[in-house]
């Protein structure tokens, strides 16, 4: 009996400078309230720091995962069968991927303020999509995932 894969998960959370742009923003708000007194000013504050730590938060709780003999990035859910071969991109590598190198059927998960990503081929024959983009802070440790994973599916 083969033992399952160790299970990865890395959550593409977005930086810290983005919380201080969060409070910016509740201070900016803060000051166009000002004219009408302390507490809308305070409201101004308040609520334009959460609305924009609610947004910060939302665009960086994606996640990527490697469990169950599944990779599961964002929405996507694909066996990882159905993968061939990882690229780990360095910066300069994955800025071309996504500009002027990107396929219009791939799969994009990316987010800018990661500069490397992993680059994964879609071996499916009934799947147009060529290849996965995926940024992330480790990609080493996530093709040694699929790798490990696709070997305890074999």
């Amino acid at each position: 009996m083969q033992l399952a894969a160790t299970p990865y998960e890395e959550r593409l959370t977005a930086p810290r400078s983005w919380w201080l742009i969060s409070f910016l923003i509740g201070v900016s708000f803060a000051l166009l309230l000002l004219p009408f007194g302390t507490l809308p000013m305070l409201g101004g504050l308040v609520g334009g720091t959460a609305a924009a730590a609610v947004v910060a938060s939302a665009y960086g709780s994606l996640r990527i995962r490697v469990v169950g003999g599944h990779l599961i990035a964002g929405e996507a859910k694909i066996p990882v069968s159905a993968l061939g071969d990882a690229e780990v991109l360095d910066p300069e590598e994955a800025r071309a991927w996504r500009t002027y190198k990107a396929d219009t059927r791939a799969f994009l998960l990316l987010r800018a303020y990661i500069p490397r990503a992993l680059r994964v081929q879609v071996t499916d024959p009934a799947d147009p999509t060529p290849y996965l983009y995926l940024s992330s802070r480790e990609p080493e440790k996530l093709a040694a995932a699929i790798e490990a994973a696709r070997a305890a599916a074999a």
